[in-house]
């Protein structure tokens, strides 16, 4: 590949000859750009100025944003937007966009464009999360929020929360993010403590979804057992887990789409402890998939 690109500037003895990268017109080469995901026309841009210039296209960024960026865009101050490039909305969008004080983030995708987005633990309604007896806010650089939930014992275990946003049209994948038991640094190494997990495996915990357009999903888990996790390769104590709670379909931002979500074990005949919730996830479902496999970095 290189000994042809190479071909077409310069003869056999290093003399220049016939046209070469640099005589394709920009037009041309942005067309080409609309076909390729941001980091390959990133890539490509250090070739030339007319792949420079083109990579830096208005028309090019604008296929590349979702059809309603600008409901992401009124999430952020107008100063910090303002005058910028398409290219430059697309970077500022790709990093996490905070809303509902800090508690949801929604950003896109940097190889796709898509819209993702994440809700903490402190952007739930948990029972009894006031009473420290229960519940305690641990920090922890383990999440993007840099806080979770951290639940000692209970017997009334019940997570809910909603988001409405006007999410682009395409098919959604919503999980929660758990861990069982207490993790933290000792001697520079990550530990995790046990000392409260019970009761996970007694009963299942149930999931569930809905969306204001009347779909619904829902699943139970063990959340803990001896049995192999094969889609984590460990088993579920001592490490992050995302649980599909179901998949949900968008077929255009507006209406502009509610979603509830809950995950709960209310069976009062036992206690239940030792578990963290760090989040929700709300993904393309593809995308998840990609991700997951290791598809995409």
């Amino acid at each position: 590949m290189g000994a042809s690109l190479s071909n077409l500037t310069e003869g056999s003895n290093g003399t220049a000859m016939g046209p070469g990268l640099g005589d394709i017109p920009e037009s041309c080469v942005a067309c080409v750009f609309t076909y390729l995901t941001p980091p390959e026309i990133c890539n490509l841009a250090r070739l030339n100025r007319a792949f420079r210039g083109a990579a830096s296209s208005d028309s090019v960024w604008e296929m590349k944003l979702p059809s309603n960026y600008q409901d992401l865009l009124d999430l952020v101050p107008p100063e910090r937007y303002q005058n910028l490039s398409k290219k430059d909305i697309f970077a500022l969008l790709s990093r996490p966009v905070p809303f509902d004080d800090g508690n949801k983030e929604v950003w896109l995708d940097r190889v796709t464009g898509r819209v993702c987005m994440a809700i903490s633990a402190k952007g739930m309604a948990i029972t009894g999360i006031d009473d420290r007896r229960y519940w305690n806010w641990v920090s922890t650089e383990e999440s993007r929020f840099h806080t979770v939930a951290y639940l000692q014992q209970i017997w009334w275990f019940e997570v809910d929360g909603v988001v409405k946003f006007p999410l682009p049209a395409d098919i959604y994948t919503l999980s929660f993010r758990l861990h069982l038991g207490r993790f933290s640094k000792r001697l520079g190494r990550r530990v995790s403590s046990f000392e409260h997990t019970h009761g996970w495996d007694i009963k299942p915990v149930t999931f569930e979804l809905s969306t204001s357009d009347g779909q619904l999903a829902s699943c139970e888990h063990y959340l803990d057992d001896t049995e192999q996790d094969y889609d984590n390769g460990n088993h579920k104590r001592g490490c992050w887990i995302d649980y599909k709670v179901g998949e949900f379909i968008v077929n255009d931002s507006e209406p502009v789409t509610e979603v509830r979500f809950s995950v709960k074990q209310i069976d009062c005949t036992h206690s239940k402890g030792g578990l963290c919730v760090d989040s929700v996830f709300i993904i393309p479902t593809d995308l998840k998939e990609h991700k997951r496999k290791g598809m995409l970095k």
